[in-house]
């Protein structure tokens, strides 16, 4: 089948579509291209998960406002069906890519999920057909690692019996749906023609702009725009913990700023967390040391071939660092109120990445409770949308000594500090997301810390 075949079925909806991995981004494009009309077939791994999606019920808890409904509506009609089976692809002529692709602990993508999943597709890949990876990944990885393991799959040449693209995704969890609507994609194709025809298929879903570029671009563009994202991040948390030190609210302090034209400072907080921005400066850092050296002697002096990194580290590291300080600020607290960290009862609060979703990839809570667990704190968790700790809030916060906000979940910030006061052994409260005022907390009666915030009592 050649592309102008192809793009005709797409325009059509005759291509019959898959998606492999059906998680956070995976399962709403899949619903989305269903409802749309075309045959979606859907890959997952997990049994108990295909299980669910085949009977309309959504695996991804949290607030994802109309996923539910959308995924009962097209597996009800036969418009998706979701299977573990490889082999049902053999028939598909669209195969869209949607799997993790975390980094290692010397912070190097080892690719294991996208490896296995390429290695599989390959034996069953059908002759014509497209391939578009939406998971993030380094520059230079569709050209080395997606290319060469297809290729040697299949047994075809790129452009001749396959094509490739990649197209990343842009979601957040509880908006997945409207910002796959809404939010413009970078399409980038092995060929021109591989990206208009990657066009053509995605109009059907994204009512924003659909930019057609090169596979590299793609891949930069979205490293990219997560490692802004992480260095932001990192400058309004390395002003918070100026604050601290020198007397000064953080809180303020934006606000102020913002008000200078062109200054958009970010949010501080206890930490960044989820599966893009911890991973993803990484990968676009990885893209200097994966890319043939052939090509980067062709575009640059020989004494410009090491690319000197140091803004992405240094962000990190400064963001990796936030639970450590959240924990500082608990220790301070507690010996205010004369009690030792070593021995106390903690209450968490909050344990996903991101407020009002149950998504626990990469939380700063995990790294604040292993910290804790080291310091001999006893910790108890809560957090309303993670089944693991969707405890009794007032009887977990029972004579405990204190309460640490990691998320700002929509629960927490309806808290009636006064009554969750009366419930702790010892009223010590550290707000790791601002969520409230030291006047807040201090007319309740709280010994209290808030991130960026000095202290005043």
């Amino acid at each position: 089948m050649t592309l102008d075949q192809l793009r005709k079925k797409i325009e059509r909806k005759d291509a019959r579509l898959a998606v492999i991995g059906l998680g956070y981004v995976g399962l709403p494009v899949a619903c989305m291209f269903a409802e749309k009309g075309f045959d979606m077939l859907g890959i997952e791994i997990l049994p108990e998960r295909v299980a669910k999606i085949n009977a309309g019920v959504s695996p991804i808890e949290g607030e994802e406002p109309g996923l539910e409904s959308l995924l009962a509506k097209v597996t009800s009609r036969g418009l998706m069906r979701a299977s573990s089976d490889y082999q049902d692809l053999s028939d598909r002529d669209v195969i869209l890519i949607d799997v993790e692709t975390p980094v290692d602990e010397n912070n190097v993508p080892g690719y294991n999920a996208l490896r296995a999943t390429l290695r599989n597709l390959g034996s069953v890949l059908q002759a014509g057909s497209l391939v578009v990876v939406e998971s993030t990944i380094a520059p230079g990885t569709i050209h080395n690692v997606v290319k060469p393991l297809l290729e040697e799959g299949s047994g075809r040449k790129l452009n001749e019996g396959f094509y490739l693209g990649i197209c990343p995704e842009r979601v957040m969890p509880g908006k997945l749906l409207v910002n796959l609507r809404t939010m413009s994609r970078v399409v980038g194709g092995m060929t021109p023609e591989t990206a208009e025809t990657m066009v053509a298929l995605y109009r059907h879903i994204v009512q924003a702009d659909l930019d057609p570029t090169d596979s590299v671009t793609a891949e930069l563009v979205k490293t990219a725009e997560n490692a802004y994202r992480d260095v932001q991040i990192a400058f309004a948390n390395e002003v918070a913990l100026i604050c601290q030190a020198v007397g000064g609210d953080v809180w303020k302090v934006r606000q102020l700023v913002n008000k200078s034209p062109f200054r958009q400072m970010h949010l501080p907080g206890a930490g960044v967390g989820g599966h893009c921005i911890p991973k993803d400066p990484w990968l676009l850092a990885y893209g200097v040391r994966q890319m043939p050296q052939s090509l980067i002697s062709a575009t640059a002096a020989a004494d410009e071939q090491e690319v000197p990194l140091r803004l992405i580290p240094a962000a990190r590291a400064v963001n990796d660092s936030m639970p450590h300080n959240i924990a500082n600020l608990l220790q301070d607290a507690l010996h205010s109120a004369g009690r030792e960290l070593a021995g106390a009862r903690i209450l968490v609060l909050g344990y996903a990445y991101l407020e009002d979703s149950d998504d626990t990839r990469n939380s700063p809570s995990e790294a604040l409770v292993e910290r804790l667990k080291k310091m001999k704190a006893e910790i108890v968790i809560h957090d309303p949308y993670v089944s693991e700790y969707q405890g009794e809030l007032e009887q977990l916060a029972r004579n405990a000594d204190a309460a640490v906000l990691m998320v700002a979940h929509s629960q927490y910030k309806k808290l009636d500090l006064n009554r969750l006061k009366n419930l702790l052994r010892t009223p010590v409260f550290i707000d790791g997301r601002g969520l409230f005022s030291a006047a807040q907390l201090k007319q309740a009666g709280w010994t209290y810390r808030i991130i960026g915030v000095s202290v005043q009592e």
